[in-house]
């Protein structure tokens, strides 16, 4: 029998199942009354990980969740064409698709070889983890010329070879490797 979790127990980042669908809690904060007799409250924002669509939802500190069936799977991105995103599990060396709309905006952060975490719903594929960093080739970005401090911005916009555009600091040139933080889009160094 799988494992009941009360909402008062939901924590960020945990997974849980609700109305028959993977949910990952984002973020969570408890109402308790100060009327006697009054029930504690447990508000979730929460995630399908299906759909990818974002709600907060009310719920009784009591209501209990399964434990969702999810399994986490290591895999290499390999390529993309008309039928998806293509990764290829480490383990099973199976290959593994993912739909545009399952990636969303992280397809801008994929290129060959990138090792990512792919979610598994009842052994179906239904979304990714990125790592925490990824290092990709800036492409385009303006030259530097002395004193653009002056005017007190120290970055410049910088397109990477993904097509995704980031903020990156003015000693930065096309042609080197810069990081990339997955979760906020911004420069975290060079490569």
């Amino acid at each position: 029998m799988a494992t009941l979790t009360e909402a008062i127990d939901i924590k960020r980042k945990m997974f849980f199942q609700h109305d028959d669908a993977p949910y990952c809690c984002l973020d969570v904060s408890i109402s308790t009354p100060t009327a006697r007799g009054g029930q504690t409250l447990v508000r979730i924002k929460m995630r399908n990980l299906i759909t990818q669509a974002v709600f907060d939802k009310t719920f009784k500190a009591g209501d209990k969740f399964k434990e969702p069936d999810l399994g986490l799977v290591k895999a290499t991105y390999l390529y993309s064409d008309g039928e998806g995103f293509h990764f290829m599990d480490q383990e099973s060396y199976e290959t593994l698709t993912l739909q545009p709309d399952m990636l969303g905006d992280n397809k801008q952060l994929l290129i060959e070889n990138t090792v990512v975490t792919i979610q598994k719903f009842n052994g179906n594929a239904i979304g990714l983890d990125l790592p925490q960093l990824v290092e990709l080739t800036v492409t385009y970005t303006e030259p530097s010329f002395r004193g653009d401090t002056s005017s007190g911005s120290v970055t410049k916009p910088a397109i990477l070879e993904t097509g995704l555009e980031i903020k990156v600091p003015l000693f930065i040139k096309e042609g080197e490797k810069v990081k990339v933080h997955t979760e906020t889009r911004e420069f975290a160094g060079r490569a």
